[in-house]
């Protein structure tokens, strides 16, 4: 009895004898559990049963015991389901630092409607904001503020056209509200607002007007980031639907364009001027190298006709801005 004791309460020091030294590296390792887990507990009638038997024999059936705790707790941790980790697209991209909205909301004095959603973004447009290009990076928030005001204001718009904005140094804004991460519709370019996003960079970049390589590469980690989240290559191409005869293709028209595109491949304008429109082809090979594809990797083939369908939200008061 008193070595089964000792088998059933491991803490104390082991009474003299073999018999006793083996039942309490038995009731050791029993009190720990397999793996060094919480203890496992045999139930009690089983240990009365214990305590009638002789130290060795008393030994020998809790290792026998213990050996089949041990064998059904293995198998029932082999048992339990497998936690796997989201799957990320094949072609990911790390997301850049982005500055939240209220940098540059602060009060708008206005409500905001609710946002619109599409199913995902399928390509980019590249916009610049025909803004003065000499201004401190500091004053980019307040720039952004007077744009949002001129387009919700005088073009009564329901928010800011554009879904981020990049200034000379770099640094990347939200702009349209809906969430970064998420396929929010713009208001960016006529007809091809539904699946797009719109990048503006802040300035005026016509010919001849430096480009800072800032800004490029903050473009192209923007571009690679969000195609990213759908998997797309950023220098392949892409069939959309036009939703409005205002751009340079008439509603219902189905029209083949760059995945990562300027504002005038899909209406008839300038923008993004022709200094940063020169850059585009430098911009689509970075963002593919971010997503991890080869540089001599073909590009991705057109995609499915994808139509504009009406967005998930709409607000009933205010009309949604066109894009200029």
């Amino acid at each position: 009895m008193r070595a089964i004791r000792q088998v059933l309460r491991p803490g104390r020091k082991p009474a003299r004898g073999s018999a006793h030294r083996f039942a309490h590296r038995f009731a050791q390792r029993f009190a720990h559990g397999p793996g060094g887990r919480s203890p496992a507990r045999l139930p009690r009638p089983l240990l009365v049963a214990l305590a009638c038997l002789p130290g060795l024999a008393a030994v020998a059936a809790l290792g026998l015991c213990a050996g089949g705790v041990e064998h059904a707790a293995t198998a029932s941790l082999a048992a339990r389901p497998v936690r796997r980790a989201a799957q990320l697209p094949a072609h990911s991209a790390a997301r850049p630092r982005i500055v939240p909205r209220s940098a540059w909301m602060a009060d708008a004095g206005r409500a905001q409607p609710p946002p619109r959603y599409d199913d995902e973004v399928v390509a980019v447009f590249v916009h610049h904001t025909d803004s003065p290009n000499g201004y401190d990076c500091a004053d980019a928030p307040r720039i952004i503020r007077h744009l949002y005001t001129g387009q919700t204001g005088g073009r009564d718009w329901d928010d800011i056209g554009y879904n981020f904005l990049v200034d000379r140094c770099g640094t990347v804004y939200e702009g349209r509200a809906g969430g970064t991460d998420r396929p929010v519709t713009g208001a960016h370019t006529q007809g091809f607002n539904h699946r797009t996003a719109g990048i503006a960079a802040l300035g005026t970049f016509t010919a001849g007007v430096p480009v800072p390589q800032a800004m490029v590469d903050s473009i192209a980690a923007l571009a690679a980031w969000k195609l990213g989240l759908a998997d797309v290559d950023p220098r392949g191409s892409v069939r959309l639907t036009s939703s409005n005869s205002g751009s340079r293709y008439a509603a219902g028209a189905t029209a083949t364009l760059p995945v990562l595109a300027g504002h005038k491949d899909g209406y008839m304008t300038s923008c993004p001027g022709a200094a940063l429109s020169a850059r585009l082809p430098e911009i689509r090979l970075a963002a593919a190298r971010l997503q991890g594809r080869t540089s001599t990797g073909t590009p991705q083939a057109p995609l499915r006709v994808l139509p504009s369908p009406s967005p998930t939200v709409v607000p009933d008061t205010i009309r949604p801005g066109r894009g200029r």
